[in-house]
């Protein structure tokens, strides 16, 4: 399609910007051919009318679409221009955090100027052997490519770095370096990578220098070559350097300082070695102080040049050298500080004794007339004659300048070569990778003779660069069979002719040069005349004369041709420099004896390198020929020589290329310039790459991965078999121009824009589709809402309805109820009234007889009352009396209780004011409240009872007083009484006058105990109200207390679960961390191992072959003989005299060659009894000690000790004298040389077989003793308890010591002792027989139970089958039951046969006792008395033949049965057809035989040879997992088994009476379970490793990159612009294909019979590989993090977790190791948008570092434009939740680590005795015992 058609509404575009360089903006009406205006759209909301070039009408560029935005490939984007590699650059640099980009064969590096966790030894192993396409962008992925060239192609390798000051380019060289040694190793034990690094301080120093742009600016160019062998390891390097700038050591500009090695001198100035060199402050010196900026902020000088110093003496350069080099430049500084002084304009002087110039002279060694004289003199040599001239002030500065200069610049090359010797390789170089670090193209505003020659050499390196693209673009097309037509691409071979041709530049200056007096202006004008007009490239600048102009590749520049001359000759007068030469110190010479050699840029170096070129500099003004012949080629022809050996160089070798890129000049980390990023893309030729892609076909897809992307283009009758003839058909549809795209074999290629176009259209598509869906969608619920809405309005309605009807029926209802209720109401009315009137009438009648009954009560009630008052005021007279004496003693008692209550209240506030008694008093306090309570209810009861007593006092006084009343009354009716008795009546009324007195009195009295009691029962109430506060406030301290107890103690019981937790948890990962680092010792330790015999190996090949009968002994089995073995009981002494027992003629028959042997053999027996004679000291030494340590005890058990140590002593020397015996009786026969005598059935051979058999008998018999006390020296330690107090101790020592004196009473002591022990022994045997017995019922009754339950199923499952097949399973069943029951019976007689053999031993013991007393009488017998008379026969007893699960082998068989059981074994035929670890029991009953027979070497023997035969066979055949599997199953089962019949308890709960009476007996093994516990650590680690090497490839591919659920990942456009690979690609591996690898592994291993436990740490082992695998290529592949991908890989997860299940493995931890994985697929998937999704991130995400997760999210990449990409901020919030997590900052996954592991003891339960040995295994050597 047309490009304008592409220019639509809404289409974005770049317009330029001066700011922003480019500006995105968006279209707001379709283009039309012919409009001179677009209406555009910013991106800040703001509209624009963007003017198009009326001539040329171009349009502006096209913007990617978003989905294409971020590329790893700047040529996969779509539109290829500048804007788009831009926005590229700063997208993945400033959002993703992504520093490197692919721009075809370019690498662009940005240097983001903080330290990122990309380059650590886990990156370079994740880049090892990967295609540079399927990783990230990275420096690895660039120097792996050339690695794999190199190897693959047999051509050497040339990576190309440059870029400005400060981009980056000597780290980016470093990693390089650093990922070759790295991944090829070094061929020699030094690290040549190392050396390599610990060259860049001293390069650094002497090379580097700050300057505006960059804190340590290099300045000098260099190419390093990496010597590769022919197995491409590293052997050695070598460093070219170019273009040192000396003007620096002269001059430096504002804000800029000269080289580091002087400002660290001048640091390091009081040290006292440099003393001598009478430094100062960096001030004080000129060529130091120019600049004004003497400190680099953040760096110590100081510490620099101890670093300095400290690679110096790495790189050989001895501290000699190193104090001479510093001379040098301290003589430098102080020639800088040479002042002169001006006799006239034409000469000058040095002031006498000046002081600078003595320090120069001691330092350097010159007399200081001379120095002095030709500082301000030159010598002129014409044709006659020779004459001297001084030269003027300015002259001599410039002369003095050019020495220090020429000086610096020849030492900074001696020391480059003694770097190059350091780094020499002394093996054959068969191939190198060279790494040139140059700067890049510059620009300033002044630019010099300097930037002439870098700019100079970046046209060649462009041109090299420009035909290597075109080349591979060539390459590509004619591979895929495109037609090939001509790209036109910029050629700048006429700027170098410009500037390198005869009467270029460069020639031009050369002959200005020549002349007497040339001159800058001369050679200006000549350019002028020469180029001017003639050559396009060539300007001249409208305002000068001293300047011309060069149109380079990247930029206009403008030279100055001031000091050009001067720079390029470069003159230093001859007569300074001979001077120098003539010094007394031996170094300076040194520097100027190779000055030729070292000059010349056509000479060769020693080693054959290039040499060294120079860099111009600003020398002295000197007239033309005034130069010595020595300096007679210029600086520009030097450089020019070098500069070609190097494209030489870099066309003979395969170029890889390296873009730095300086983000922006003030060194803020990921921070953009688009200005200065766009200024150095066009400088480096990234741009340029654009350019030559762009004009071909940039984007190139497989016919695959098209028709993957674009399927929904196509309709179903498109879709054909043939996925190459399906994309043609379609794309015919597509895209009208047959133009704009290629078919090539396997690619499509497209022009610049066309998938830009294919993604709209599919955009379109997948937009359309939405837009059906969602109508469908929304129709459905919207019906689904009609549907809802109807049915709720039906719901309604009836509902409504029923409501109605219920109003109504409740309206008839209440009409009924009001008729009832009217009714009611009347008659209620009615009644009401009549009920008034009889209630009237009834209380007229009630109050009228009320009134006359209240009459005739009221005048009997005064009668009683008179009687009452008389009788009351009688008791109250009484009362008051009685009231007075209680008020006194009541008031002593209470003035008595408020003194002890004082006293007790003073007490009580004291102790409340300790907190401790808070709880005390809140229990008295408790006591005393229910104290005054009750005191309360008995003054409530005496309150009572006074009121009860008041209220009698007033019924009495009323009753009294109605008495007295009615006596009045009487006597007034009886007035002649009262007459009579007047004076009576009177004395009554005075009485009574009384009375009321007292009356009035009592009842003031009442009052006032009526007030005194409610005061009282205020107070009362009053202090229990208080007592009740203190209580509930005590109440609630008591409960804040106890509620803080209780927190405090759950805080003190959380804290201490949780510290129990975790440090159980740390622990565990302390055992762990052990476990592991132990393991990996191991590890190391057989891999130099491995390495010890592959040596040996090869040195027995180098030597010799032996003469004839002489046979070499095997160097790796004696030496892995002699590394695991024990310390035998039985001495090589006592071994000899066995080996002579040969027949006399045999020794006589010896030849020479046995006789070697036998000397050889003796000699290395006399070294292994001095091995075992100072091993026998030594435990001497340690028992000595022991033994001093017990006496230091207590001496509690000294007599049983003693008694033990003379039983011990007793037994050695009877074991001495019959090993003495042995020895005469062997000497006898040795003596008597007749062959009759020696014969098998001669009368000595009997008597000597009958004195072996019973000289081995009584070993037995004493080792048995032996035993037995040793037994019962353990069993008297367990039975002493620690009850015992010291008193007792005391006394028992002091009883010991009575005893010591008296000797009868230890016997006897000694002998209850025993007889005590043997009765506990007894009692304890008889207990455990009985706990046997029950054992054994239980069983019996166990396997009954399971033998009826069996027996039941079996039938039940006969009544179910056939006839035919009943009868046949009858049969079956039948069989095995006679087969059980035959070996029930069979263990029945071997226990019998067992107790028959125990008796036997017992007469055996016996008979030797009653022999002993017969050998006795016969000691005074000669041994030729024996002899002569005849012999006692002696009863031997025949060994039974019973099977005891044990083995019999022959000594000389032990080489064949490890040959046929290990060394040529068959697992596979072993794990089919026989019981798991057969190998392991038969050679367990093997060394059962020999613990049985008490041979210690036998058991050495076997077992070192089992071992180390186990180590032979995986190491031939250590990369086949079937048989690591098997002997890892093996060499558990092994260990198992020395472990379940070791005898130790721990090991023996599990076994069986049968098996436990199979125990070793006489050896105690558990070294060796050790050193077998290892072997099966090192095959454990040997079977990961192997497993690891089949999963590895498949990983990738079935994990992450095969499509599980198809048409989930749509492949994303990426331009395949993959690099090639040296591994070609082997098949697709799929999850399929992993899961069938898991099973056959899974499957091998139960097979083989390996332990659950074990299979588990396999299985979680294999997961974890699995998981770190996919993880790392996931966190390191852009193009894999995307929403589809996360579901694919979830997806994939689950297929693992159920094929977990299905194998019951769910509990291994296997699913734990894959939790990163998973958490990294559900971030993937997750929503990344608001504040709470990133809070369920970082909850969810918790097996994922920080890093991890940011790195995902910068990754994260959408497949479609309906997908979103994360935002900056989102991340930027992730990262402030997670900052405070502590968690590693490593990124990737370590895919090497290996889990310890460990191997749980796991008792076997089958039979010893029922093994059967099969024929197959050649054993037949082996007997049954």
């Amino acid at each position: 399609m047309a490009a304008s058609e592409l220019y639509t509404k809404y289409a974005r575009v770049w317009i330029p910007d001066p700011e922003e360089v480019w500006k995105s903006a968006e279209l707001l009406k379709d283009y039309k051919p012919g409009d001179k205006f677009l209406q555009l759209r910013l991106e800040d909301g703001k509209d624009l009318e963007y003017s198009l070039d009326p001539k040329t009408k171009e349009l502006p560029p096209l913007r990617n679409p978003d989905i294409l935005v971020g590329e790893n490939d700047l040529t996969a984007l779509s539109y290829l221009h500048e804007p788009a590699v831009l926005h590229n650059l700063k997208v993945r640099f400033i959002d993703s955090k992504l520093i490197y980009t692919y721009c075809g064969i370019v690498l662009v590096a940005i240097n983001p100027y903080e330290q990122l966790p990309i380059y650590g030894e886990d990156i370079i192993n994740a880049y090892s052997g990967q295609n540079m396409g399927d990783m990230d962008p990275h420096i690895f992925a660039v120097a792996e490519e050339a690695y794999k060239q190199m190897a693959r192609d047999e051509r050497n390798q040339s990576i190309i770095v440059s870029g400005e000051s400060g981009a980056g380019k000597t780290v980016s060289a470093k990693y390089a370096m650093r990922y070759f040694a790295t991944v090829s190793g070094s061929a020699s034990e030094a690290n040549v990578e190392e050396k390599v690094l610990a060259s860049n301080p001293i390069m650094e120093s002497i090379g580097n220098a700050k300057t505006t742009r960059n804190d340590n600016s290099s300045r000098f160019g260099k190419y390093i070559e990496i010597g590769f062998d022919k197995r491409y390891r590293i052997i050695g390097a070598n460093m070219r350097t170019y273009l040192l700038e000396k003007s620096r050591v002269v001059f430096q500009a504002e804000e800029e300082r000269n080289y580091h090695i002087f400002y660290q001198l001048c640091a390091s100035a009081a040290l006292p070695e440099f003393k001598t060199l009478r430094l100062g402050n960096a001030n004080y010196f000129h060529y130091t102080k120019q600049g004004g900026s003497p400190v680099i902020d953040g760096v110590d000088d100081a510490k620099e040049m101890v670093n300095t110093r400290q690679a110096c003496t790495l790189l050989g350069i001895s501290d000699s050298y190193q104090m001479g080099i510093f001379r040098i430049l301290a003589g430098i500084l102080h020639l800088g500080n040479v002042e002169f002084a001006s006799r006239d304009s034409d000469s000058c002087t040095v002031p006498p004794k000046h002081e600078p110039l003595t320090i120069f002279c001691d330092l350097m060694g010159v007399e200081y007339e001379e120095m002095s004289h030709w500082l301000c003199h030159r010598k002129l040599a014409t044709a006659t004659e020779t004459y001297i001239k001084p030269i003027s002030k300015l002259h001599a500065i410039n002369a003095r300048d050019a020495l220090a200069k020429h000086i610096y610049a020849n030492l900074f090359n001696w020391i480059v070569d003694h770097v190059n010797k350091a780094l020499h390789a002394t093996v054959k170089q068969h191939s190198f990778i060279g790494v040139l670090d140059i700067y890049g193209f510059e620009t300033f505003e002044i630019n010099s003779f300097e930037q002439f020659c870098i700019n100079y050499a970046n046209e060649k390196l462009q041109q090299q660069f420009n035909m290597h693209v075109f080349k591979l673009e060539q390459e590509e097309y004619m591979k895929e069979q495109i037609p090939w037509t001509l790209i036109d691409f910029y050629d700048n071979q006429p700027c170098i002719n410009l500037i390198e041709a005869k009467m270029g530049v460069l020639d031009l200056l050369d002959e200005e040069c020549k002349m007497p007096k040339g001159s800058d202006d001369s050679w200006a004008q000549k350019l002028y005349n020469t180029h001017l007009n003639k050559c396009a490239l060539f300007e001249k600048p409208r305002m000068s004369n001293k300047a011309f102009i060069i149109k380079h590749f990247a930029d206009k520049v403008e030279y100055q041709c001031e000091s050009f001359l001067e720079k390029n000759k470069d003159t230093v007068y001859e007569e300074q420099i001979r001077v120098l030469k003539s010094s007394k110190f031996k170094l300076l010479p040194e520097l100027f004896q190779d000055e030729e050699k070292v000059l010349s840029p056509t000479s060769a170096t020693p080693s054959g390198r290039v040499p060294l070129s120079r860099m111009p500099v600003k020398p002295a003004k000197a007239r033309p020929g005034q130069a010595s012949k020595e300096h007679k080629k210029t600086v520009g022809h030097q450089f020019r020589n070098s500069l070609h050996l190097l494209m030489e160089t870099l066309n003979a070798t395969t170029p890889h290329y390296v873009r730095c890129i300086k983000p922006n000049d003030f060194k803020f980390p990921f921070t953009f310039d688009e200005k200065r990023a766009v200024q150095q893309l066009r400088a480096c030729g990234v741009l340029e790459t654009i350019r030559i892609s762009a004009a071909g076909f940039p984007s190139r897809w497989t016919y695959q991965e098209f028709f993957s992307r674009y399927r929904v283009l196509m309709k179903q009758r498109d879709v054909l078999g043939d996925r190459k003839q399906t994309c043609k058909n379609v794309l015919e549809k597509l895209i009208q121009d047959k133009d704009k795209y290629q078919f090539g074999k396997t690619k499509i290629f497209f022009r610049a824009g066309q998938v830009a176009y294919l993604e709209k259209i599919r955009a379109d598509k997948l937009r359309a589709a939405c837009i059906r869906i969602q109508k469908t969608i929304r129709g459905w619920l919207m019906r689904k809402k009609y549907m809802r809405m109807r049915k709720a309005a039906i719901t309604i309605q009836r509902h409504v309805r029923g409501y109605q009807a219920r109003c109504y029926a409740k309206f008839l209802r209440r009409t009924q109820a009001a008729i009832t209720i009217q009714k009611f109401q009347r008659m209620y009315v009615v009644r009401k009234r009549y009920q008034c009137m009889r209630d009237a009438t009834i209380a007229l009648q009630a109050l009228l007889r009320g009134y006359m009954v209240r009459n005739k009560y009221q005048m009997m009630l005064r009668e009683h009352k008179s009687v009452v008052i008389q009788k009351h005021v009688r008791g109250w007279l009484a009362r008051r009396r009685y009231r007075r004496t209680l008020r006194a003693v009541v008031y002593l008692q209470c003035c008595y209780r408020r003194m002890m209550a004082k006293r007790e209240l003073k007490k009580l506030k004291i102790e409340a004011r300790s907190v401790e008694r808070y709880k005390k008093l809140h229990i008295g306090l408790e006591n005393k409240i229910m104290q005054l309570q009750r005191k309360i209810d008995e003054q409530n009861k005496e309150y009572k009872s006074l009121l009860e007593k008041m209220n009698n006092l007033e019924i009495t006084y009323s009753t009294e007083t109605e008495k007295l009343r009615s006596d009045v009354e009487r006597l007034r009716m009886s007035e002649e009484e009262a007459k009579n008795a007047t004076n009576r009546v009177l004395s009554l009324q005075e009485e009574i006058a009384k009375l009321r007195k007292e009356l009035h009195q009592t009842q003031s009295e009442k009052k006032s105990i009526e007030e005194r009691a409610d005061k009282y029962k205020h107070e009362t109430e009053q202090l229990v109200s208080e007592l009740k506060e203190q209580n509930s406030l005590l109440k609630t301290e008591k409960e804040e207390l106890n509620r803080r107890i209780h927190d405090q103690a759950k805080e003190i019981t959380e804290s201490m679960e949780k510290k129990l937790v975790e440090e159980t948890k740390q622990l565990e990962l302390d055992l762990n961390d052990e476990r592991l680092r132990y393991q990996n010792l191991l590890n190391e330790f057989s891999r130099l191992e491995e390495r010890y015999d592959d040596l040996k190996d090869e040195m027995n090949l180098m030597v010799s072959i032996p003469k004839p009968g002489h046979k070499r002994t095997d160097s790796t089995h004696s030496s892995n003989e002699s590394e695991y073995t024990f310390s035998s009981e039985i001495t090589e002494a006592e071994d000899l005299p066995l080996r002579m027992e040969e027949p006399s003629e045999k020794k006589a028959a010896l030849d020479m060659s046995l006789f070697l042997k036998l000397q050889k053999r003796v000699s290395e027996l006399e070294q292994e009894k001095q091995s075992l004679q100072d091993e026998l000291d030594r435990k001497e030494e340690q028992a000595l000690r022991a033994k001093a340590k017990e006496e230091e005890r207590p001496p509690i058990r000294g007599a049983e000790l003693e008694y033990e140590s003379l039983k011990r002593q007793e037994l050695e020397s009877e074991n001495k004298k019959l090993k003495n015996e042995l020895n005469e009786l062997q000497k006898a026969l040795t003596e008597t040389r007749a062959p009759e005598v020696t014969a098998p059935g001669a009368p000595a051979y009997r008597v000597l077989l009958e004195q072996l058999t019973s000289v081995s008998e009584e070993l037995e018999v004493r080792k048995e003793e032996v035993l037995i006390l040793r037994s019962q020296l353990v069993s008297q330690k367990e039975a002493i308890q620690p009850k015992h107090t010291m008193t007792d101790a005391t006394i028992l020592l002091e009883d010991v010591q009575k005893m010591k004196d008296r000797g009868e009473i230890a016997q006897a002591y000694i002998g209850l002792k025993e007889t005590n022990r043997l009765l506990e022994s007894q009692l304890q045997s008889q207990k455990k027989s009985h706990e046997n017995e029950l054992e054994s019922l239980r069983g019996e009754i166990q396997s009954l139970k399971e033998e009826n339950n069996r027996q039941q199923q079996l039938l039940a499952q006969n009544l179910q089958l056939p006839p035919e097949a009943r009868i046949e399973a009858s049969l079956q069943h039948e069989i095995t039951r006679l087969t059980n029951e035959n070996l029930d019976l069979m263990e029945q007689l071997e226990k019998q046969d067992k107790t028959v053999r125990k008796l036997k031993k017992q007469l055996k013991v016996f008979a030797k006792k009653i022999g002993e007393l017969e050998v006795g009488q016969m000691e005074n017998i000669s041994p030729g008395q024996i002899i002569d008379e005849p012999i006692r026969p002696v009863n031997i007893p025949r060994k039974e033949k019973d099977f005891q699960g044990m083995l019999e082998y022959k000594k000389e068989d032990e080489q064949k049965l490890v040959k046929n059981l290990i060394l040529e074994l068959k697992p596979r035929g072993v794990a089919v057809n026989l019981i798991p670890g057969l190998p392991a029991y038969i050679l367990f009953m093997c060394v059962r035989h020999a613990d049985y027979l008490n041979d210690d070497q036998k058991v050495r023997s076997l077992l070192t040879s089992t071992i180390n035969g186990i180590k032979k066979v995986l190491k031939k055949r250590g990369d086949d997992f079937e048989t690591v599997s098997f002997w890892l199953s093996n060499t558990c089962r092994f260990l198992h088994c020395l472990k379940q019949y070791s005898g130790e308890e721990g090991f023996m709960k599990h076994n069986t009476p049968r098996q436990n009476e199979h125990c070793l007996t006489n050896f105690d093994l558990a070294e060796y379970r050790q050193v077998l516990s290892d072997l099966a650590i090192q095959i454990y680690q040997q079977l990961v490793r192997v497993l690891e090497n089949i999963l590895q490839p498949m990983i990738v591919s079935g994990m992450l990159e095969h499509e599980t659920i198809q048409g989930v990942s749509g492949v994303k456009p990426t331009g395949l612009r993959k690099r090639t690979s040296s591994i070609a690609d082997e098949g697709t591996y799929t999850l399929d294909s992993i899961i069938r690898q898991l099973n056959s592994f899974h499957s091998v291993m139960c097979q083989h019979g390996m332990d659950p436990e074990l299979i588990k740490q396999v299985v979680k082992q294999m997961f974890y590989i699995i998981g770190a695998v996919t993880l790392n290529n996931l966190l390191l592949r852009k193009d894999m993090c995307s929403w589809s991908k996360g579901m694919q890989i979830r997806y994939n997860v689950s297929q693992l977790e159920e094929w977990l299940r299905d194998k019951n493995l769910m509990n291994s931890g296997a699913k734990e190791t894959l939790e990163p994985l998973i958490q990294a697929a559900q971030l993937l998937q997750v929503k990344k948008k608001t504040d709470e999704d990133a809070e369920a991130i970082c909850s969810m995400c918790n097996a994922l570092t920080t890093a991890q997760i940011v790195k995902v999210l910068n990754l994260y990449t959408p497949v479609n434009e309906f997908e979103e990409r994360v935002l900056v901020s989102f991340i930027r919030t992730i990262q402030v939740r997670l900052r405070d997590r502590k968690d590693s900052p490593q990124l990737l996954m370590d895919a090497k680590h290996i889990f310890p592991v460990t191997f749980p003891f796991n008792p076997s339960s089958l039979a010893l005795e029922t093994i059967q040995i099969p024929a197959s295994l050649g054993l037949g050597f082996i007997s049954r015992v």
